[in-house]
């Protein structure tokens, strides 16, 4: 039993009662996890959870010696992105909000915004207020320097320069309170990077026109180009420090079509030989940034590869002490002998743990879901096959518990993006259909990132086309082993998966018998013009790369946009779409229902007030859950 910690029970009390029932009530699975995440403070003394009580969210704090309560703090509706300590008497907490700026041509976004919180005192403030900013809003998460014996945090927010807004770089003094300019933007920075010292060391530039990337140094006082890439598509990424504070390593794809990490340095030392990318790969740092290794997700197996012999030892030890278990590093402090982890059984919930080195123990700090329990999970197990075309295929089939996998209903379930992934992660989503009675595939179809460029570049240029069969490909060998039965399939999507579900009732008929669209693209031509004036002539790259058009007026746009071709339906359509959707706008869901209601076929539209693209809210996200499980067994009842 994997019991959550009191403390935090009691903090996010209120919505937690669990039904004796075999199954779990929907509610169980559609409200915000009961823990979002932790943090550890530097010197290991205290954690730090955004914890909730399945719609509202809380920070709490508690001292990890005598497990008293140093704070809670209530944030409401606040759509907390991030907590991290930046020392052990103080939080940086992001946060974002939907938002118009008028200074800001298409300022309707997701904004961030960031603030301080001085657990003693129980005192938090917007982290730029008495600053030279032009706004609150902040990018990305600050990172937190020692300076002259002074805790320091550097966020990236903007400065008005003529009709320009910049990113600059901004500096916080946590004693006094003074926030200054450290360095002005470029009229094209991206990103910045300060060193463990709390130095600039690096900015990266791109002109989304040109297609023009820069990575610039500083060096005595004055910027130069390290790096210059012409990069209309694909452009490199400044990832952070290497593995001293004047190294600066950057991402990028090779001419012959690999990625590699390469380095470039402040000092005059020969940077070291460049890291090949595998799957996934994502950096793994220590507290003051410097680079320590890296992780990458191969096929379903969890994979870190630390510099240091005495960190890879270490980790091995903490993953053999939970057989069978996925354990992901979560955060650690600042020695890295305290370690936090999250781990996901087979057959439980995914649970936080604390990892001592010194005392050589571990203990639960608490389940994501705790009103989840073993007998709610339902079994989820990797899934391969082969596309019409031979393209191997993976992905994940969910079995309900309970029930002989023979004749099954089944949910497709495609995930959004397209350039990502479905993980061994646990998904409360599948879960929650699953626990309904049915089975759910989710299928990593063509154009799915992670899985190395052959797989992600066979999916250019066949958005409506094979991306869609791929998922259909899936039902048919479901039914031809005899674990589903293909007259009882539905399709279930959000993003891209939600495009995904409008095709597999419009453009690949004959697989459906009903087909959920959450925060769906029906729309091409539109998708493209929003992403144009958000992101530039980069939007219209990327979007025909996949589509295949030359052009916005190609008409194989029209030909694979659901919008178009709404008289071809042949099953009831449900359109779920929020209001505050910054990255697929709602009228491509309310268009949508115009064209299907112009052409007599059945569907349902809800529309979310203070939605957004990922469901951040605790409401909406349950209401997204309940909408679409009673519209799929009202057209495919699980018995």
């Amino acid at each position: 039993m994997r019991s959550i910690l009191a403390w935090v029970a009691c903090a996010a009390a209120g919505l937690l009662a669990v039904t004796p029932a075999a199954a779990a009530p929907l509610e169980a699975y559609g409200r915000l996890p009961t823990i979002e995440s932790v943090a550890i403070s530097p010197s290991g003394h205290a954690v730090a959870m955004v914890a909730t009580n399945g719609e509202q969210r809380i920070i709490a704090v508690q001292d990890l010696a005598t497990k008293a309560s140093l704070l809670n703090g209530y944030t409401g509706d606040e759509k907390v992105r991030g907590v991290q300590w930046a020392d052990d008497r103080r939080l940086i907490l992001v946060s974002s909000r939907t938002s118009t700026s008028f200074e800001i041509l298409n300022g309707n976004r997701e904004w961030f915004f960031g603030s301080l919180v001085d657990v003693p005192a129980k005192k938090m403030s917007p982290m730029m207020r008495n600053s030279k900013s032009d706004f609150q809003m902040i990018f990305g998460l600050p990172a937190a320097r020692t300076r002259a014996g002074k805790t320091m945090v550097f966020p990236e927010a903007i400065l008005i320069k003529g009709d320009r807004a910049r990113i600059s770089l901004f500096g916080i003094d946590l004693d006094n309170g003074t926030n200054r300019l450290v360095s002005e933007g470029a009229p094209d920075t991206r990103n910045w990077l300060v060193d463990t010292d709390g130095e600039v060391l690096a900015r990266e530039q791109y002109n989304s026109g040109s297609g023009l990337w820069v990575l610039q140094l500083r060096r005595g006082g004055l910027w130069t180009d390290a790096v210059r890439v012409s990069a209309p598509l694909d452009p490199p990424r400044m990832l952070g420090m290497g593995r001293d504070k004047d190294s600066v390593i950057y991402g990028i794809r090779t001419d012959d079509g690999r990625s590699e990490w390469r380095e470039v340095r402040r000092d005059d030392n020969a940077p070291v030989a460049p890291i090949p990318v595998g799957p996934a790969q994502s950096s793994i740092r220590a507290r003051d940034g410097l680079l320590l290794g890296y992780y990458n997700l191969v096929g379903d197996e969890d994979v870190y590869t630390f510099f240091d012999p005495e960190d890879q030892r270490v980790w091995r030890a903490v993953t053999a002490a939970y057989p069978g278990q996925r354990v992901v590093l979560h955060d650690w402090t600042a020695d890295r002998r305290k370690i936090v982890v999250l781990v996901e059984s087979p057959s439980e919930a995914p649970a936080f743990a604390l990892v001592d080195l010194e005392t050589r123990s571990a203990r639960w700090l608490g389940e994501q879901f705790a009103s989840l329990k073993a007998n709610d999970i339902s079994d989820r197990k990797p899934f391969r096959f082969k596309a019409a075309d031979g393209l191997d295929l993976p992905g994940y089939l969910t079995l309900p518990r309970g029930r002989e996998p023979k004749g099954l209903p089944l949910i497709v379930f495609p995930h959004g993006g397209p350039a990502v992934r479905d993980t061994p992660d646990f998904d409360w989503w599948a879960q929650g259909m699953a626990s309904r009675g049915y089975a759910v595939l989710q299928v990593n179809y063509r154009g799915s990132d992670g899985l190395g460029s052959r797989h992600l570049e066979a999916g250019y240029g066949e958005w409506g086309r094979k991306m869609q069969t791929d998922l259909s490909d899936g039902v048919r060998r479901l039914a031809a082993l005899g674990v589903i039965d293909p007259a009882r399939v539905c399709i279930v999507g959000a993003s891209y998966g939600g495009y995904a579900a409008l095709a597999g009732a419009t453009l690949d008929r004959g697989v459906y018998r009903c087909a959920v669209s959450v925060a769906g693209v029906s729309d091409l031509s539109g998708l493209i013009g929003f992403g144009v004036g958000r992101s530039g002539p980069a939007a219209t790259r990327y979007w025909t790369r996949f589509i295949g058009a030359e052009s916005r007026d190609d008409p194989v746009i029209a030909r694979y946009s659901p919008l178009h071709l709404a008289s071809a339906a042949d099953a009831p359509i449900l359109l779920i779409h929020g209001k505050d959707d910054t990255v697929v706008p709602a009228d491509q869901s309310q268009r949508m229902a115009e064209a299907l209601s112009k052409a007599g076929k059945p569907h349902e539209l809800i529309l979310q007030k203070g939605a957004d693209h990922w469901l951040s809210r605790g409401d909406t996200r349950l209401e997204t859950l309940t909408a679409t499980m009673a519209f799929v067994e009202k057209h495919n009842p699980p018995h």
